[in-house]
């Protein structure tokens, strides 16, 4: 009889199930990355023409694309975001409805109307506290 296969629920957030420390600002930084790499692929840039753009040598495109978060700060790749010829918005507003929630911060892509796909909470020391991704279509 074969056994079946063991398995874990994820809780929205690959970084935190890992145990990898901060999370929260892994999967954000990972949600700007797979932006970034979107955006050169649907531009149809090679890396040397990215990077030309960006301002950065291509190994280091190379590193965003392949997913090597490691260097780059929230604010950089906002900056890479920029040259590519995204807007980058930072939206503050009180949390409706929630009683006892915390705040959230949230990495959007606005297309047509799409609504926000991941909200991450805020601790008041300024890191960042997951909660569980959910779509909100």
């Amino acid at each position: 009889m074969k056994k079946a296969p063991q398995f874990e629920v994820s809780s929205g957030n690959v970084f935190a199930d890992l145990g990898l420390p901060h999370p929260e600002e892994l999967q954000a930084k990972a949600d700007l990355v797979f932006e970034i790499s979107r955006t050169i692929e649907e531009r149809g840039l090679t890396q040397a023409q990215a990077a030309a753009i960006l301002g950065i040598d291509q190994p280091k495109v190379s590193s965003l694309v392949r997913g090597r978060l490691a260097g780059f700060s929230m604010e950089r790749l906002y900056r890479y975001l920029n040259a590519l010829g995204k807007d980058v918005e930072i939206v503050i507003h009180a949390a409706p409805g929630r009683k006892r929630a915390r705040p959230g911060v949230r990495v959007v892509r606005s297309e047509r109307g799409r609504v926000p796909t991941r909200r991450v909470a805020v601790r008041k020391r300024g890191s960042v506290a997951a909660k569980k991704g959910r779509s909100e279509r």
